[in-house]
């Protein structure tokens, strides 16, 4: 806003001077943000692999409307600066499975708002669960914001392997996400018939696991019925976990500062040499209140 004009008296006439100082508008200040997180962006990617328009129709045909890494966040961080996220005043959140190769999309965001709180556990459910959250609104700086990326993965090889994943030093095409194929073998037991619902959930040195399995069991006969049981899966979980998020969120809401946004969606995981991608689910901006103040989701997909 626009300063007060300050009088001064003159030591010989006394006679009033008015110094009209340079406003500096709320449009500059978004637009220098824009400015700052644009130019972040590209000292992130600087030494990523180029987007690769062959992989990128198998990316699509198994999983439409996903995008590379580079332009998810391009767009995350120009819509969120509009709103007045910049470096400084958002705290990274995330709710990721323990595979390192989830590590990802968490370092290119880190870039550009510094090191994220985790909330997440295996398959990427949020097990950090209430008190976690707390702990992490704690953390928002003061008038600040948050953002919080979160969702299951899936891999997809360089030939369109789905559920399968090349990982860097390992000759091995391994499994992606390990935690969720086993909790769908699980799943698949019972559904088809023979295998019985465990109490493994009770059981601490492997309750995460315990705890996806039972999780996505509701989902069985939508993976029975899927005509790719791979790429379900991930959607599936999403389900469950974006419930949970939402239940979280709600009961720790007063915690929130200037805002928080949630993103949503599954992660693909790829090769050494290709980017990573991402399916948008959800895309809000929400009050402290917990209430909805802007779906953002169609300006990702622009």
């Amino acid at each position: 806003a626009r300063r007060t004009a300050r009088k001064f008296a003159t030591s010989s006439t006394f006679t009033p001077l008015t110094v009209t100082r340079r406003a500096v508008s709320s449009l500059n200040i978004i637009a220098n943000n824009v400015k700052d997180v644009n130019e972040k962006v590209k000292e992130v990617f600087a030494n990523s692999p180029d987007p690769d328009a062959d992989f990128d129709k198998i990316v699509q045909a198994n999983f439409p409307g996903a995008l590379n890494n580079k332009d998810l966040v391009t767009k995350v961080v120009d819509i969120l600066a509009l709103k007045g996220y910049s470096e400084s005043n958002c705290l990274l959140a995330t709710s990721l499975c323990c595979d390192e190769l989830a590590r990802q999309l968490e370092n290119d965001f880190n870039g550009i708002y510094g090191h994220n709180f985790n909330l997440g556990g295996l398959a990427g459910f949020p097990f950090a669960g209430n008190t976690g959250f707390g702990a992490m609104a704690a953390h928002i700086p003061d008038d600040g914001f948050c953002l919080i990326a979160y969702g299951p993965h899936v891999g997809l090889t360089t030939d369109g392997i789905v559920g399968k994943v090349e990982r860097a030093g390992i000759e091995l095409v391994d499994d992606c996400c390990g935690s969720a194929m086993k909790a769908s073998d699980y799943v698949k037991g019972i559904t088809d018939g023979g295998a019985q619902i465990t109490t493994k959930i009770q059981e601490f040195t492997d309750f995460q696991q315990g705890a996806v399995q039972e999780l996505i069991l509701p989902h069985g006969k939508r993976l029975s019925d899927a005509e790719n049981r791979m790429v379900e899966l991930p959607y599936a979980l999403y389900e469950s976990q974006n419930m949970l998020m939402s239940r979280i969120v709600k009961k720790g809401s007063t915690g929130i500062k200037r805002g928080l946004a949630l993103l949503g969606g599954v992660q693909i995981n790829t090769g050494p040499d290709t980017l990573d991608y991402f399916v948008p689910l959800r895309f809000v901006f929400m009050n402290y209140r917990g209430f909805v103040l802007d779906d953002m989701l169609s300006s990702l997909k622009e």
